[in-house]
This record gives C-alpha cells, sequence and structure tokens, in this order.
C-alpha cells in the first residue's frame, strides 16, 4: 500500500491549483491509496489494460505552434496549416477556418493576413486547395458538386474542421469559417450548407452566394455583380461580415450588395441601417452599413473600402 500521508499532501497540492478538475484528481490519488487490486478466482491480479496511445489525429498541437497537416475523406485529401493559440491548453477556444484565394497557399495567406499575430484568442486553420483540383488553386465555387452539403469541397472542408475541432479540443460553438476572392466565395457556400457547423462566415472580395452554376456565369458575376439577382427563395445565410474595396477591378463592387439581396431573398425579417462613415487607424477610409433581424441580432455587415483594390 502506498504512503496515505503522501497521497494526501499531493492531493491537497492538486486542490490549491484548480476547483472541480483538482476535486476529482485528489479523489482519484485517496482511492489509489487505499483500494487494493482485485483479483480473480485464482487469486492472481488481473494484468492491468495498457493506456491507448495518442494518434496525431487526436493529440492536440502545443500553444504557439504552426503546424501542416494533412486530412483525407470519401470527397478528397488537402493538406493545411494550424496554429493553436498561445495559453492555457485547457480552454475551449473558438476556431476560424481561413479560405485563401487563388494561386495562394496556406502558408501565403497566413503571411499575407498576419492572422497568427491576432490569434491567441482563437485558432486558426487554414485548408490549401490542390492544384489537382484547380490548376491555378482556386476554390471551385461555381461548380454545382462544390455548392452543396454532403458532397464536393463543402464536405471535404467540414470534415477537416470537424477533425481539427477534436484535434484542438476547440468550442464547437465558436466555429467561423471567412476567405478572400475565391475563398470568399466559398466560405459564404460552405457556412450555408452547414450551419450547424459554422456561426458565422467572412467574405473579403467575393461573390455571393447564388445560382452561379458555370464556370461562364462565375466570371461575369464577377466583372459585374450580376450573378446574385436571380429571384426565388433562398435558405437563411448565416450571419457574415463583407468587406470590399469600391477599386476593385478583379471582383466588381457590385457584388458586395448581393449579399444583401441574398439575405431578402430568405424571407428574413431585416432592417438595415443607415450607413456610417469613419477612418481606420491606418488611415482607409470606408462605410459601415449593419442589416438586424426582429430581434436586434445583426445579420449582415457590409464594409466598403474606399480606394481599396482586389486584397
Amino acid at each position: 500500500m502506498k504512503n496515505p500521508l503522501r497521497s494526501l499532501l499531493k492531493a491537497s497540492r492538486l486542490v490549491r491549483k484548480g476547483p472541480v478538475s483538482a476535486a476529482l484528481a485528489m479523489q482519484r490519488v485517496l482511492l489509489s491509496a487505499i483500494t487494493k487490486p482485485r483479483r480473480g478466482k485464482s487469486g492472481v491480479a488481473p494484468e492491468k489494460r495498457r493506456p491507448v496511445p495518442k494518434t496525431p489525429a487526436t493529440l492536440r498541437p502545443e500553444p504557439g505552434s504552426f503546424i501542416d497537416g494533412q486530412f483525407k475523406n470519401a470527397h478528397g485529401r488537402l493538406a493545411y496549416k494550424l496554429y493553436t493559440p498561445r495559453g492555457s491548453s485547457r480552454r475551449k477556444l473558438p476556431l476560424l477556418v481561413m479560405l485563401h484565394g487563388c494561386t495562394q497557399s496556406a502558408a501565403d495567406f497566413a503571411l499575407g493576413t498576419g492572422m497568427n499575430a491576432l490569434a491567441d484568442e482563437f485558432g486558426v486553420l487554414y485548408p490549401q486547395q490542390s492544384a489537382t483540383a484547380n490548376l491555378g488553386r482556386c476554390w471551385n465555387w461555381h461548380r454545382p458538386g462544390d455548392q452543396k452539403r454532403g458532397g464536393g469541397e463543402p464536405a471535404l472542408i467540414a470534415g477537416l474542421t470537424r477533425q481539427i475541432l477534436v484535434m484542438s479540443k476547440a468550442n464547437p460553438a465558436r466555429v467561423y469559417i471567412a476567405g478572400i476572392s475565391a475563398g470568399g466565395a466559398a466560405a459564404a457556400i460552405i457556412a450555408s450548407a452547414y450551419p450547424d457547423l459554422y456561426a458565422a462566415a467572412g467574405v473579403h472580395s467575393g461573390v455571393a452566394r447564388g445560382d452561379i452554376t458555370t464556370l461562364h456565369a462565375a466570371v461575369a458575376a464577377m466583372r459585374t455583380g450580376i450573378g446574385a439577382d436571380a429571384g426565388g427563395t433562398v435558405a437563411r445565410p448565416p450571419p457574415t461580415i463583407v468587406f470590399h474595396g469600391d477599386h476593385d477591378n478583379v471582383v466588381h463592387p457590385a457584388n458586395a450588395a448581393g449579399f444583401l439581396r441574398l439575405l431578402r431573398r430568405s424571407g428574413a425579417n431585416a432592417v438595415t441601417g443607415s450607413p456610417r462613415t469613419g477612418r481606420s487607424a491606418g488611415g482607409r477610409n470606408f462605410t459601415r452599413t449593419t442589416t438586424t433581424g426582429s430581434a436586434g441580432r445583426v445579420l449582415l455587415e457590409d464594409w466598403v473600402v474606399h480606394g481599396s483594390g482586389h486584397a
């Protein structure tokens, strides 16, 4: 039998470190000190169970680490990078999924946005499109097979998100998805396809989810913003924040208005407030318009960044 005095001292130190979890730990320490091992009919103590080793899919990365990984499911394969915030490894922090633009990699996007420097309140996952899936590394947001729940890129990214949720021990109620350009259009589609997984979406210089099903229609929408003008009722979009430069010559600034049209097509009882202008600390002039629901919840924030191009 173990020395009960040593066990008690060890347990009391655990209690001083934390409340409930430490109390449970204290109980385990004391029980281990006084409980005799069970013996079978033969009088021989049964063999102890060996602990199941943790795998890379379940082992939480060290705080402050920026790792590379690979994910595969029935819908394809993705490389990714994952930033795990500094601080307590016990906290269930939010998770932000960031989708890069065409020709970019996950590393490019992380460096260009500087998101990791701001990310010590949440983890950041950067999926990376493969050149096999798209030669320009664009997310295929214009293809019907990549626009719905249960298939294509939405199912692939949702599957990766769920795996990282488990591995990072993140907060499942606070998962967000954002992207730029093709990544922004894909983020809007994926957030709408999986409202049970993503709490909100962010779109920078992107096209609103609409009735675009061909490359020709996608190019037309990027040039003129006409892609989100189709009629018919759609599912309620998730809460969305939109940024668009009014000098964008790659994705026409008119596309920003498509997100409000899409919200109204969903039948939402939405009220749009008066635009507010301002100037950022970095010297950018902007106009911000907020649309709220009947309960006062923000459904859409639209930021026009004056003088800004594509990116």
